[in-house]
């Protein structure tokens, strides 16, 4: 189905004043970076999040969602209206997220 781009700038919206917010698009949704790391990504309209320890300890009931078939689990992140519980979280969680790997040059 693919994600909408009024749902992905509604949660840019949401996490404006946190520098170091980017995307990018894939095959019609969206990864979300901070900080150069993968938070997680916009997939079918949905924010999902990786789940590391930090983001698990944040929700009451975590609820895990594949982003796309054959993809590994991710958090649902259902308090998207909540400006500063989303700050926080993707803060919370950039220590515990994976360094990028360096791209191969050719």
């Amino acid at each position: 189905m693919g994600s909408s781009k009024e749902y992905l700038q509604f949660i840019l919206e949401q996490l404006a004043g946190l520098d170091g917010i980017s995307y990018s698009p894939m095959m019609g949704e969206y990864i979300i970076y901070y900080r150069d790391k993968i938070v997680g990504g916009i997939y079918d309209d949905r924010f999902l999040v990786k789940p590391v320890p930090s983001a698990i300890r944040r929700f009451l009931a975590a609820t895990y969602e594949l982003p796309y078939e054959g993809g590994k689990e991710m958090l649902l992140v259902e308090e998207v209206d909540d400006k500063e519980f989303l700050k926080s979280l993707i803060v919370e969680m950039y220590e515990e997220l994976p360094v990028p790997k360096n791209k191969r040059k050719r």
